[in-house]
């Protein structure tokens, strides 16, 4: 039953993880105003809580409820996926500190968001949503012995 409710969570953080990016790719559009700017902060805050989740939830799994760390450890379509949530997690650094930042600017009086920022941040949040499409693929992949040393 535990086993049943981590992987129920595990996939539950990674559709929270598409739903938040997505909002984020539509909101963080020219034109931003401080609305805009205050919802961006509070969904990448659950886009972060998310991917923790999913984080953990991953860790439990290869050791303590999935198929074992040697399944995971010899599939190199494990590494893929993980290469894919660690590149999404690296690009996300830069539009979360850009969102604080706004937040930070608008605070102290200058709410003029540049177009230009927005248009480079909501480029990498579309990174992000390809990277993100990949790690299902893996996943199912994965499932069906893709990637198993057969002996």
């Amino acid at each position: 039953m535990l086993s049943a409710l981590v992987a129920y969570l595990h996939y539950l953080a990674l559709v929270v993880i598409a739903i938040g990016l997505t909002f984020e790719f539509r909101i963080c559009s020219p034109g931003l105003n401080p609305a805009q700017v205050h919802q961006l902060v509070r969904i990448d805050l659950c886009y972060f809580g998310a991917a923790m989740l999913a984080l953990a939830t991953g860790v439990a799994r290869v050791f303590w409820f999935g198929k074992g760390v040697p399944f995971y450890a010899g599939n190199p379509v494990f590494y893929i996926k993980l290469a894919l949530f660690l590149a999404m997690g690296l690009i996300s650094f830069p539009p979360t500190r850009q969102f604080l930042r706004w937040r930070r600017a608008q605070r102290a009086g200058h709410a003029a968001v540049l177009d230009g920022e927005v248009l480079r941040v909501r480029r990498l949040i579309a990174i992000e949503l390809l990277l993100l499409a990949g790690i299902p693929l893996a996943a199912t992949l994965m499932a069906r012995g893709i990637g198993t040393p057969t002996p």
